[in-house]
């Protein structure tokens, strides 16, 4: 228990510490006039307040992932907190809050249309591709994944749960924001941090033993260590709850909704450190519940024991049946409503390459139905198979952002060393995983770790050169 006590300590500090800090290199204006301000069109950009954005844009980048992600990697053992810690600080609050602010400085732009404005043409080009991609990819594991949930509770046929999500998908993508996702969605985060603090009280009060940071602790605790290395695999399988660049899909949503950049730190940055805080948690739950960490490997190899599986018997065993309620509520609301903002985020997308106007209804669905005929058609996908092409390409999108906010703070001749780091990091991550990963093209490990290593110095080497280049003309 002290050793997760201590990771969300620092995890608290680091928001005000270090997250002061990359706010500071930034360098927010509050008297710049925001798009919520400047753009109000009444459907997306529309000023909401900050307690209702903060909860929102928590609800947007939860989802499935600081829970299932959080599951998965804790069969690692306690390595999982320090990624889940140190990432969510280094490369989590800064990835977040610039994916944030620069929307609000580019007049709430989609994230492809940034990156294009500072790594060129060709890579906007790819990442519009890529993002929307990617966002239906999120749209399909988070159809899927809380449909799972809802059959082992109501019994209903996992198809027919699909259906009707896809049909609340339809209907929540396509109306303006404050008329749904801000009334509701506020709830809905509450509920999900009410989850995971009655599970945190329950770890505190009730009979339960978490693995502390030692010697014999801090090494790869996976079952099948040889095949599942804790490099690169660990930095994937968790990116929500650390770093994930779905984030900075769903931060112009908001960025279109606040009415001051003082407000940026609370909202990108807090809500990332909230959920750093909400996957310790549940990392911790998972090591303990079952008894160890082996314990948890053996009991989610047993046919038909999967992540959601798990969520569902430690809810209703460690809170009550009451509490098994609001905590299995929160799991299915938080992937329905990341899934519903991922397919608004595509269609904004799409809309700001094309610059096709979205105040119109039947424009929005003209751009919005072809993207739930794929999904639907994805759905057929195995779920395990959707979910580790979207674990890598979701850090591809972190990678990328992050190179891009560090040409942002180089052209307004400002540090960049403090995202230079996380950025060459992930590239070194995002390699190395492609190579070596069975989704990927299997190649040996020694052999993946140096061309991860050295893709990763060839690309700090040309953003380094190419500052060089800048200060010279």
């Amino acid at each position: 228990m002290i050793s997760l006590l201590i990771c969300v300590v620092i995890l608290v500090v680091g928001y005000f510490v270090y997250g002061t800090y990359v706010e500071k290199q930034f360098g927010i204006d509050t008297n710049r006039k925001t798009p919520a301000i400047t753009k109000q069109d009444g459907v997306d950009f529309v000023p909401l307040k900050l307690g209702k954005i903060f909860l929102i844009q928590f609800l947007n980048i939860a989802g499935l992932g600081p829970i299932f992600g959080a599951i998965s990697g804790a069969l690692w053992g306690p390595v999982a907190f320090l990624w889940i810690t140190f990432g969510c600080i280094f490369g989590g609050i800064v990835h977040d809050y610039f994916s944030g602010m620069l929307s609000i400085r580019h007049g709430g732009q989609s994230i492809p249309e940034i990156v294009g404005k500072y790594l060129g043409n060709g890579v906007k080009h790819f990442m519009r591709i890529f993002a929307v991609v990617l966002l239906v990819l999120v749209g399909v594991v988070f159809v899927k994944g809380p449909a799972s949930i809802l059959q082992e509770l109501t019994g209903v046929s996992a198809a027919t749960m699909v259906i009707v999500i896809f049909l609340y998908y339809i209907l929540a993508t396509m109306i303006p924001i404050d008329k749904l996702i801000g009334k509701i969605y506020p709830l809905f985060g509450l509920c999900l941090l009410l989850m995971a603090f009655g599970l945190f009280g329950a770890l505190l009060f009730q009979d339960y033993t978490i693995p502390e940071f030692s010697i014999s602790t801090l090494r790869n605790l996976h079952s099948n260590p040889d095949t599942f290395p804790v490099f690169p695999l660990v930095f994937v399988t968790i990116a929500c709850g650390a770093i994930s660049g779905f984030h900075a899909t769903q931060s112009p949503l908001m960025a279109r909704c606040i009415s001051n950049e003082a407000d940026g730190k609370k909202v990108f940055a807090g809500a990332m450190v909230t959920e750093g805080i909400i996957a310790l948690i549940w990392a911790a739950v998972s090591m303990s519940f079952f008894g160890g960490v082996s314990q948890l490997g053996e009991a989610m190899a047993q046919d038909g024991h999967n992540a959601a599986w798990v969520v569902n018997i430690i809810c209703n065993t460690m809170l009550g049946k009451l509490g098994g309620i609001l905590a299995v509520f929160g799991v299915v609301a938080a992937p329905i409503t990341s899934g519903d903002t991922a397919f608004r985020s595509a269609r904004l997308t799409i809309a700001d390459s094309f610059n096709i106007n979205q105040s119109k209804l039947l424009k929005r669905l003209l751009v919005t139905i072809p993207l739930f005929v794929i999904a639907i058609i994805l759905t057929k996908v195995d779920f395990a198979i959707i979910w580790r092409y979207f674990g890598w390409s979701n850090q591809v999108m972190a990678t990328v952002v992050l190179w891009a906010s560090a040409m942002y703070m180089k052209k307004q001749g400002k540090k960049t060393w403090f995202i230079i780091f996380p950025a060459a990091f992930m590239t070194t991550v995002v390699v190395t995983y492609i190579l070596v990963a069975p989704e990927g093209f299997k190649v040996n490990y020694t052999i993946s770790y140096s061309v991860g290593i050295l893709v990763s110095l060839l690309v700090t080497i040309w953003f380094l050169y190419t500052k060089k280049l800048l200060r010279t003309t």
